[in-house]
């Protein structure tokens, strides 16, 4: 038990849990039933994601060292050796992969490209430019499309739909969080969100822009006939609902709405990903 909880903290256990309900909801969207492929798909998906963030906290450590939000990680705290943090990463990544190449090679391709483009280009662009946003978005928007071709077994327009709507939707989602812990990763010398005016109407506007975006953009599925009328209403409603907490963070540019606008980004994206499942008509 003692060992444990340096290594949930490790690999960020809660964080990879929601990219197996992205993949999960992608796996179902285009009609995946087979339990052994979904088997394959979630445990790879979690030891990947288990990968990535652990090199992530072996590159960044020094600097998790000078952060609130991140001195109790086990390598900042040695609770963990570096050594073993490197075995853990290289084991969790060959196991992970050869799951999903058992699922299919393009399932493999993408878990191995969101592993490199998350550990060896955001980890190493994010104390370098706020341009790191856009590079860790495209990593983070791969699950979705993941479930989806561990079904399919090919690249096409539906993965690369679920792949864009999540895609879109990191901006808000990260930026929210990049201002509630603006100070925090300025100590390690981050600079996170999309205008060098900081935490401002001008950063609020931007947020605000982009969540906006994402309610036509959430409803391309409903457009195109690939969900009924019941996502239309649900999918829309939330989008409205989540653009008016952005809109509350323009309005006030406060910690607490940017607080509010991450957890509601959190419930937003598993509602919609999982009414598409519910309401599909393909």
């Amino acid at each position: 038990m003692k060992l444990l909880k340096p290594l949930l903290l490790f690999t960020k256990l809660r964080l990879s849990f929601l990219v197996i309900i992205s993949a999960l909801s992608g796996y179902l969207f285009v009609g995946g039933k087979d339990c052994v492929v979904l088997i394959k798909l979630c445990l790879g998906g979690l030891l990947v994601t288990a990968a990535s963030n652990g090199v992530n906290q072996i590159l960044e450590r020094q600097q998790d060292a000078l952060m609130k939000r991140t001195q109790n990680r086990p390598l900042v705290k040695g609770e963990m050796h570096l050594t073993t943090a490197k075995i853990l990463c290289c084991v969790f990544l060959i196991a992970g992969s050869i799951l999903l190449l058992s699922v299919n090679l393009p399932s493999f391709i993408l878990g191995l490209s969101a592993f490199l483009s998350y550990s060896f280009l955001y980890t190493i662009l994010k104390g370098r430019t706020p341009w790191s946003v856009l590079v860790g978005a495209f990593p983070g928007a791969i699950p979705p499309m993941l479930g989806a071709i561990a079904h399919t077994g090919k690249f096409g327009f539906i993965p690369g739909l679920l792949f864009f709507i999540q895609f879109m939707w990191q901006f808000p989602h990260f930026w929210a969080i990049a201002w509630a812990m603006h100070e925090d990763y300025q100590r390690a010398g981050y600079f996170l969100l999309p205008s060098r005016s900081g935490k401002s109407k001008q950063t609020a506007l931007i947020i605000c822009l982009y969540s906006a975006f994402l309610i036509p953009i959430s409803l391309i599925p409903w457009l195109l006939n690939l969900t009924n009328n019941y996502s239309l209403f649900i999918v829309g409603a939330l989008g409205v609902w989540f653009y008016f907490v952005a809109f509350r963070l323009y309005d006030v540019c406060d910690d607490a709405s940017a607080k509010k606008l991450m957890f509601a980004s959190f419930v937003y994206l598993p509602v919609i990903q999982f009414t598409y499942v519910l309401t599909k008509v393909i």
